[in-house]
């Protein structure tokens, strides 16, 4: 709280003094922004020189061009939090909201805070992706394993090298700078928005995402099926027989995770399939796509009603109200499958990417497959049909045209010319 107040310069310069403090602090305005400073000066006399040579000095600034008029990047990115909430209200998920708040808490708003708007160059943000590839993540090891690598408790020694963000982290945050931007220019803050594109950007590597092959799935259904029959405790028997009847029915629809917790027992129906002849299961889906519709394979018939038969379930209750992401976890790791061979690791997700790379190698039209999973083509292109080889079609590829024969063309056989006879000159004058 503020106490005693005198002003300086025909008030440009205010000084005044806060509770529980000794020294007097001082304010002013230049270009177009509130300034505050201490003047660690607990004599009225000796702050008012230090508070007339601050002004003095910051105005020397703004006629050299150092200080320029303006709103700061921070105050943008308060307006953007503020309009993004709640214009996206019930379009985007609470996560993903929370996400961009913590880009700008914990990396944008300390590197570009305080820089006007207009500072903001195509230079500063290759600079902020620089400072973001040299800093980094702290990771925070075991206590354990920091003492037999470092033989000491020291909190400092118990933090690893900083881990560079990943290239979509560094994406996401580049996105969530050029939508604060975006809320400037809307506001006439800014006269256009600057190039973010990265520069000596390369073509990425075609990565696939995480999937069980045919083998390795065979395996996984075994290993949770005999983990059912036979549980480590009895008490554990439910979640385990849940466990299995969820990968096989996941496998058999391509649900996302969130997708298959939010299923109710009224949202699925036994149908029999008037093309194949075949029952399968009609599920209503309600999930980051809004409400669509899946039509499983017909193994997923059998699981889920030995799941009705075996919880009870009631038309408003959900078939998996509970992941068991630990058990799932510990078959994968007994297996030595919890990652693939490029390093990544296998999740939930993963039932949903075997589902689409096993239709698409039974031959199944890729558009087909796109409006059952409730996602587009070019996603199913890039990340699933890059890696199946049965999207190749050899007989296309290995097609040989017939060349036609040329007539200089020494394999064909050569008809000997006719001899003709040339009379002699004396004979053809005679």
């Amino acid at each position: 709280m503020e106490t005693t107040r005198h002003s300086l310069l025909d008030g440009r310069v205010q000084l005044y003094m806060r509770t529980n403090s000794p020294h007097w602090q001082c304010s002013c305005s230049v270009a177009g922004r509130q300034r505050r400073t201490t003047t660690k000066e607990e004599s009225l006399a000796r702050a008012k020189d230090v508070a007339r040579d601050w002004y003095l000095g910051l105005l020397g600034k703004y006629r050299a061009g150092e200080l320029k008029e303006g709103k700061t990047f921070k105050e943008a990115a308060a307006r953007f939090e503020d309009e993004f909430e709640i214009i996206t209200q019930g379009q985007r998920s609470p996560v993903y909201v929370q996400g961009h708040k913590d880009r700008l808490k914990n990396y944008l708003i300390p590197f570009f805070g305080d820089k006007v708007l207009s500072d903001i160059t195509p230079g500063l943000v290759q600079d902020y992706r620089v400072h973001r590839m040299k800093t980094g993540t702290i990771r925070k090891k075991g206590k354990a394993k920091a003492e037999a690598e470092a033989g000491s408790t020291n909190a400092k020694k118990d933090e690893a090298p900083p881990k560079p963000p990943a290239r979509s982290t560094l994406h996401q945050e580049i996105v969530c700078l050029r939508q604060v931007l975006k809320t400037a220019n809307r506001h006439r803050w800014i006269d256009y928005l600057p190039d973010l594109s990265a520069p000596y950007k390369t073509s990425g590597k075609i990565a696939h995402r995480a999937w069980f092959s045919p083998e390795e799935y065979k395996q996984l259904y075994k290993a949770s099926r005999d983990r059912a029959a036979k549980p480590k405790k009895a008490r554990w028997k439910l979640a385990c027989e849940n466990l299995h009847d969820y990968i096989l029915i996941m496998v058999n629809t391509g649900l996302r995770p969130d997708e298959a917790l939010r299923l109710e027992y009224r949202d699925v129906a036994v149908v029999t399939d008037q093309a194949m002849g075949e029952r399968i299961l009609e599920i209503a889906v309600r999930g980051k796509r809004g409400v669509g519709w899946c039509k499983s394979m017909p193994g997923a018939v059998h699981p889920f009603q030995r799941l009705k038969k075996r919880n009870v379930g009631q038309p408003t209750d959900r078939l998996f109200p509970k992941f068991q992401r630990e058990l799932f976890n510990t078959l994968l790791d007994e297996l030595g499958m919890k990652e693939d061979r490029e390093g990544q690791r296998r999740t939930a997700y993963s039932l949903r990417h075997t589902y689409i790379c096993m239709r698409l190698m039974e031959g199944a039209d890729i558009y087909q497959i796109a409006k059952n999973c409730r996602t587009s083509v070019e996603m199913i292109e890039n990340f699933y049909a890059s890696h199946i080889k049965n999207t190749l079609d050899a007989a296309a590829i290995n097609v040989r045209k017939s060349r036609p024969v040329s007539r200089r063309d020494t394999s064909a056989p050569v008809s000997k010319p006719a001899q003709t006879k040339v009379r002699s000159k004396s004979r053809s004058t005679a």
